[in-house]
C-alpha cells in the first residue's frame, strides 16, 4: 500500500465530502468487472479488500482506489484468427472480399475472441487529505493519474482540483541545486540525475549511482544543460526522484518507518491503517517542503 509514485494536485477549499458522502458518490461508480463482450472495465473499489468500505479513513485523511479489469486480447492473434476467417470467405464467394467487408469480420473474430481472453486487473490508490489539501493519485504517468480524476468526476460532478505549480519552475529548481552542490532545507541531493539540452534534438546524459558533486556535472550546466530529473531524501526518512513536470517517481520510505508500521499492528487490517497513517503523515510533511523548496505555489 506504501505508494511508490506521486501525481499531486491540490484540493480547494470547496472539498467538503465527509466518508459517507464520498462513499455514497463512489457508489453510484462501484466496479463491476468486464463482461463477455468488454475489452475494459473501470470502478471503485474497497481499497482495503473486499470487506472494506469504499473510503478508508483515518485521522482525517482518506483513501479511495480505483479498479481497472483489462482484457488481454493481442492484435495479432484478432489478426491470425481474421485471415483465416477472410480466406474462407474468399473460397466461398469466389473474390477477395473488399475493405468494409474484411473490417466487419475482424470485428466480429474479436467479438467472438473477447469472452475467452484473459483478463488483468489492477488498482489505483489516491490519498486525499482534507487537512493539507493535498490529493495524490499512486500512478507512474500523468495518464493513469488524468484516468482517476475523469472517473471521480464521473461520480462527482466537478472536482474542486489542480495540479499543483511551483513558483520555482522544477527544472530551474534543480538545476541550481546541483550547480551549488547542495539542495535547500531538509532536502540533500542522491547519485541519480538526467541533464538535457535545451535544443532540438533534447541531448541528455544521464548519471545513475554517481557523485553528482563534481566537475563535469557542472561543466554540463554551465555547457547550456538543465536538469530534467534529480534523485533526492527528504529528511534522510525518504528518497524519491523528482521530474521537471512536478512528479515524484521512485519513491522509498526509510525501513525503520515500516518497521514502526509492523510493531504498531496485531493483524492484516491494523497493518493497513498503521501504513496508511504512517504514510499520509509524512508525505504532507514532504509535499510542503518540497513546495516551500519550489518557491511556493504558483499561480
Amino acid at each position: 500500500m506504501w505508494f511508490r509514485n506521486l501525481q499531486i494536485f491540490c484540493l480547494t477549499d470547496s472539498w467538503d465530502y465527509s466518508n459517507e458522502a464520498l462513499t455514497e458518490k463512489l457508489a453510484r461508480g462501484v466496479f463491476q468487472g468486464c463482461g463477455a463482450t468488454d475489452r475494459v472495465a473501470r470502478g471503485w473499489v474497497p481499497p482495503r479488500g473486499e470487506n472494506g468500505e469504499l473510503v478508508f479513513s483515518m485521522q482525517r485523511q482518506q483513501m479511495i482506489a480505483l479498479g481497472v479489469e483489462q482484457k488481454l486480447l493481442p492484435s495479432s492473434v484478432v489478426r491470425q484468427y481474421a485471415q483465416a476467417k477472410l480466406a474462407e470467405v474468399e473460397a466461398a464467394q469466389g473474390y477477395k472480399p473488399g475493405r468494409k467487408q474484411a473490417r466487419e469480420i475482424s470485428d466480429q473474430i474479436e467479438l467472438e475472441l473477447l469472452p475467452r481472453a484473459f483478463a488483468k486487473r489492477s488498482l489505483t490508490y489516491v490519498w486525499i487529505d482534507p487537512v493539507n489539501h493535498w490529493l495524490v493519485v499512486d500512478a507512474a504517468s500523468s495518464g493513469r493519474a488524468d484516468e482517476v480524476i475523469e472517473h471521480l468526476k464521473l461520480v462527482l460532478g466537478e472536482v474542486p482540483l489542480t495540479l499543483l505549480k511551483t513558483q520555482l519552475a522544477p527544472a530551474t529548481a534543480m538545476t541550481q541545486w546541483l550547480a551549488a552542490g547542495a539542495a535547500p532545507g531538509s532536502f540533500s541531493i542522491d547519485r541519480d540525475c538526467e541533464l538535457c539540452a535545451a535544443v532540438e534534438e533534447r541531448a541528455a546524459v544521464r548519471y545513475v549511482r554517481h557523485n553528482l558533486d563534481s566537475d563535469d556535472v557542472r561543466a554540463h550546466i554551465a555547457a547550456g544543460k538543465t536538469a530534467t530529473r534529480l534523485g533526492l531524501t527528504w529528511n534522510d526518512r525518504i528518497s524519491f526522484v523528482l521530474t521537471e513536470q512536478l512528479q515524484v517517481k521512485r519513491l522509498a520510505f526509510l525501513d525503520l518507518l515500516k518497521e514502526d508500521a509492523e510493531r504498531q499492528a496485531e493483524n492484516a487490517d491494523d497493518l493497513f491503517a498503521a501504513d496508511f497513517s504512517l504514510m499520509a503523515g509524512e508525505l504532507a510533511q514532504l509535499l510542503t517542503h518540497l513546495t516551500e523548496a519550489l518557491g511556493g505555489e504558483g499561480e
